[in-house]
């Protein structure tokens, strides 16, 4: 405290002296205002135009993980809407069962056609084919959501279940298997435990 200050030279002949420690961090912990000033960024940057396009490189880096993580079925770069164990559960037990649902859009191309026949028993077939299909549909949705609701409580616990979960599982099994995003990863029948 009372006394001359070292040198430089004499502070390099100090630091040289003292081994290195394995495992040890072996230099002096920076100070807290030299760590702020390092960390420190202005409000409205200088050049806005290289800001705005390292701001869409950035951007399209991470849609890119997404749009891999959809494909691949990867958590970490999953959007917030599939993330986590209960959507991936949902996600695995509709794709493991056939749904009336996702032949929805098949059928419905086979009513289009019907639907340019100006006969009465084509009418009658079209709308016996889409009301019966919806309604079918519909059920059979809600059947499996019930089921998939029980399972999810006893596999994670009640908390488990949240909002939107349902619209989640309904929303996937209306579409083709083929079409579906996250892309399914468990075969036909291998429902999840």
């Amino acid at each position: 405290m009372f006394g001359r200050s070292k040198t430089t030279n004499e502070k390099l002949t100090e630091q040289a002296t003292i081994a290195a420690r394995e495992g040890a961090k072996n230099r002096p912990t920076p100070k807290r205002r030299d760590q702020e000033a390092a960390r420190r960024q202005p409000l409205v940057v200088k050049d806005r135009k290289a800001a705005k396009g390292a701001d869409r490189t950035k951007r399209r880096e991470q849609l890119a993980k997404q749009r891999q993580a959809m494909l691949t079925g990867d958590e970490t770069h999953l959007p917030a809407r599939d993330k986590g164990p209960g959507k991936r559960f949902i996600r695995d037990y509709i794709d493991a069962r056939w749904g009336v649902a996702e032949f929805m859009l098949p059928v419905m191309l086979i009513v289009l056609a019907l639907s340019f026949v100006r006969q009465s028993w084509a009418m009658l077939i079209v709308f016996a084919l889409v009301y019966g299909l919806i309604a079918a549909a519909v059920i059979d949705t809600f059947l499996a959501w019930r089921r998939i609701k029980k399972k999810l409580a006893a596999k994670f616990g009640e908390n488990a279940v949240q909002r939107g979960d349902g619209f989640y599982a309904a929303m996937r099994s209306f579409q083709m298997r083929r079409t579906r995003m996250p892309r399914p990863i468990v075969k036909r029948g291998a429902y999840p435990s």
